[in-house]
């Protein structure tokens, strides 16, 4: 039989959720292509769906129900992976069609679910799966997972339920995919995790080599490897710890982009005990304070809740002075919602929803006025950007200030570039978190 008669089974792939679920379907999808599975395109080309869930937020669990009725309906034969599949009842329960259930970053299930419904063929292509892994990312950056699941008990968050404690993985091992996608024409890496400050915590900082050199599984070794690979490289889901400090010299010398992404969630010493996070806030202040006079360009993503339980106003107040006071300069804000087996929903003094929708609308007038403020002061300077879109209109890319689809956009007139080009240009307009800007030549 010649190669092009040969029947590749297809998998249709349904992944909701955040960047950690993306890494998650990516290495399905190396596991699927290396064993001669297809990816379909559609329902309709698939012979087997699969749906990687998100079950953080009781709207997101409900998306991912809906996600599975869908490709129940529109094709038959469905497998579900992901964080809901960790509570495989609240599935059947509502779906008794589906054809397997597994939960987080279990690979091998998955695959054995998908080798019982669909045998894979007698062939292989182990040698057309490219080093670095097929990405469901644009060819010019990819997330770079380094542990999972989290040592933290927020009281919002049943994220150690769904993913388990943390489990970092080797230094080496996260270097040398990281040099592989490098290899592969990645030129900005984003690292994500959890708890990204706690790395190798678990395994009591163990070293390994890499490049002829031991360094210990941690934040700040992780972070001069990665300094090393000549690529944009930026952090995210960093909790404020002391050791952050140790990065900033990175920053500063260009080695690590000047970016932060912190979820801080809140900043009234009431407020955060209730959620069980760290309540020392001004030394947070103050932290911040330095890192911005030892890197100037430093740049703060976040996010935060409003209408927490028992939040007041004297407590929301507090927020609103403390984000004009750190100048955060990225900030996504959601209205507190139940989570089904969170511990906050057990709290006392619910906020009524009209009270967070106005405070909700508080904090992005806030936040607005911190990023325009920003963005007009970009005004005259000469910027880098790595391009993302390219059509006859010009080019949409992104400063180092801003993180693929959850930041600002830097828009260019010129058509004469490609996407993951890294160019100079010259800023002269912005407003929020866009730029406008001209490339110099």
């Amino acid at each position: 039989m010649s190669e092009t008669t040969l029947t590749q089974p297809k998998v249709g792939i349904v992944s909701l959720g955040c960047p950690k679920a993306l890494v998650d379907s990516e290495r399905i999808v190396t596991r699927l292509r290396a064993e001669g599975y297809q990816i379909a395109a559609d329902y309709k080309g698939a012979d087997l769906v699969l749906v990687n869930t998100c079950g953080f937020l009781d709207s997101a669990r409900a998306e991912s129900l809906d996600a599975i009725g869908e490709a129940i309906n529109e094709n038959g034969k469905v497998i579900v992976t992901g964080c809901l599949g960790a509570e495989a009842n609240v599935i059947t329960e509502r779906h008794p069609g589906v054809l397997a259930v597994t939960g987080p970053h279990q690979y091998e299930q998955v695959m054995d679910a998908v080798h019982t419904h669909l045998p894979a063929p007698d062939h292989r292509f182990v040698s057309l799966v490219p080093e670095s892994g097929f990405r469901l990312t644009p060819r010019h950056y990819a997330y770079l997972k380094i542990s999972e699941g989290c040592n933290n008990r927020c009281s919002f968050c049943i994220i150690p339920s769904l993913r388990g404690d943390l489990v970092s993985r080797r230094i080496d091992a996260v270097l040398r995919e990281a040099e592989q996608l490098v290899k592969a024409g990645v030129k900005e890496l984003l690292v994500i995790s959890q708890d990204t400050s706690a790395y190798g915590l678990d395994v009591r900082y163990a070293p390994y080599k890499w490049r002829d050199k031991e360094r210990q599984t941690r934040f700040k070794d992780l972070c001069e490897g990665l300094g090393e690979l000549g690529v944009w490289t930026r952090l995210h889901y960093v909790y404020p710890y002391p050791h952050v400090d140790d990065v900033m010299p990175m920053m500063a010398d260009g080695r690590i982009l000047p970016y932060l992404d912190i979820p801080f969630q809140h900043s009234s010493p009431n407020v955060l005990k209730a959620m069980r996070r760290p309540a020392n806030i001004d030394k947070t202040a103050d932290r911040i304070a330095k890192w911005r006079s030892e890197v100037p360009e430093l740049v703060l993503r976040s996010s935060f809740i409003v209408g927490f339980p028992g939040e007041t106003e004297e407590d929301f107040e507090h927020l609103l002075g403390w984000l004009k006071e750190t100048k955060i300069e990225r900030a996504g804000c959601f209205k507190y919602e139940n989570v089904t087996g969170a511990a906050s929903a057990l709290l006392p003094n619910h906020v009524p929803e009209d009270v967070k929708e106005e405070r909700w609308h508080r904090f992005m007038a806030v936040q607005t006025e911190i990023a325009d403020a920003r963005a007009r002061a970009q005004v005259g300077k000469t910027i880098d950007v790595i391009i993302d879109e390219v059509d006859e209109d010009g080019a949409v890319g992104r400063s180092k200030a801003d993180a693929p689809e959850i930041d600002g956009s830097v828009f260019l007139e010129d058509t004469d570039v490609k996407p993951g080009d890294i160019v100079k240009a010259k800023v002269h307009a912005g407003e929020q978190v866009d730029l406008w800007a001209t490339v110099i030549r």
